[in-house]
């Protein structure tokens, strides 16, 4: 009777934490012929696309997220890092690392539009839909390759300015309602904060908690930045307006991705260790820790879609399975 009361109580209380997990697995997509690393995904709302920087295999490859699908690999690319999707224009820009280059595709199926020169390391990028403004991270920071914020006009694909960072923007992010924009500088632990109107730099908060801070989230309900940060492994939250540390979560190892969903208050960060962390995000700007999620070693990014209730993360290939995305659900 000891026994199977024991076993009972295991039983419920796996049962219990199976049904508290912070994320759910859904499904994989196999990403049949693709190989090696990824990097940053956008989606299209409309035509349930998943868009995928497979920077090890040198494409970005269109992912049907009904049927399961590639429906175009956009290949010729070097080191495809961030991508965005603009529903308005119906284009799709890609910065590429190794090219120096932001590609835009439009039509159906995609074909090259234009081509605007940055320089190396292009990356992350966040899209203003309100200006049509697309701001995309570049240079590594050196005196030949300095550092930049590309400001870039989405309906005539143009180059509007650069903005001076002192290190490479590793990831952007942005205030809709204040027009600010987030660049997180890692080599230099800083957080930079652009006016979206004037296209000046504003200010420059600089760590002391962390360091090697790479994804940042922006949470508008509380005014508070979600850093991901690696030396310590921890999550880090910042008053969105003063810059002032206020709170941190240890972390695994390795954060690449973090997102944030209103819909929860939590925030969702992705580690190349092969893990999901996850936190609830206070009112008074602190960090709850809900558990973490075992992905892939390498797995390190990923999109978290509000619309549909799904966390994508990107499942390198091995030498017995090819590449994947994994498709969790976040529990409301």
């Amino acid at each position: 009777m000891k026994i199977l009361a024991t076993l009972c109580l295991l039983s419920a209380a796996i049962v219990a934490a199976a049904q508290t997990a912070p994320i759910k697995f859904i499904k994989d997509f196999p990403l049949k012929g693709v190989t090696g690393r990824f990097d940053h995904f956008a989606y299209d709302e409309s035509g349930s696309r998943l868009f995928i920087a497979a920077t090890g295999n040198h494409t970005v490859e269109v992912l049907d997220t009904t049927t399961g699908e590639i429906t175009q690999s956009l290949k010729g690319l070097g080191k495809p890092h961030g991508v965005a999707w603009v529903a308005d224009e119906g284009k799709l820009f890609v910065a590429d690392g190794s090219l120096a280059a932001l590609k835009i595709y439009s039509g159906s199926p995609f074909k090259e539009a234009a081509t605007i020169a940055l320089s190396d390391d292009a990356d992350d990028m966040v899209y203003d839909p309100a200006t049509k403004l697309l701001y995309v991270g570049h240079g590594n920071g050196t005196a030949a390759v300095p550092a930049r914020v590309a400001v870039i006009n989405t309906v005539d694909n143009t180059l509007v300015t650069n903005l001076p960072a002192s290190a490479h923007p590793e990831a952007l992010e942005i205030d809709p309602a204040s027009k600010r924009i987030f660049a997180n500088i890692a080599d230099s632990s800083e957080l930079l904060v652009i006016d979206g109107p004037t296209h000046t730099v504003t200010n420059t908060w600089k760590l002391s908690r962390a360091k090697d801070n790479v994804p940042v989230a922006f949470d508008a309900d509380h005014q508070a930045l979600i850093l991901g940060c690696r030396t310590p492994a921890k999550a880090l939250v910042l008053d969105a307006v003063t810059g002032k540390e206020i709170s941190d979560a240890s972390s695994n190892t390795g954060a690449d991705d973090i997102f944030y969903s209103t819909a929860n208050h939590r925030a969702y960060l992705i580690s190349g260790s092969g893990n999901v962390d996850v936190y609830e995000v206070g009112a008074d700007k602190s960090l709850k820790p809900l558990g973490a999620t075992k992905t892939a070693a390498g797995a390190k990014t990923g999109l978290l879609v509000p619309s549909i209730h799904a966390l994508f993360v990107g499942i390198p290939s091995t030498p017995s399975e090819p590449s994947q995305i994994r498709q969790f659900s976040i529990t409301e």
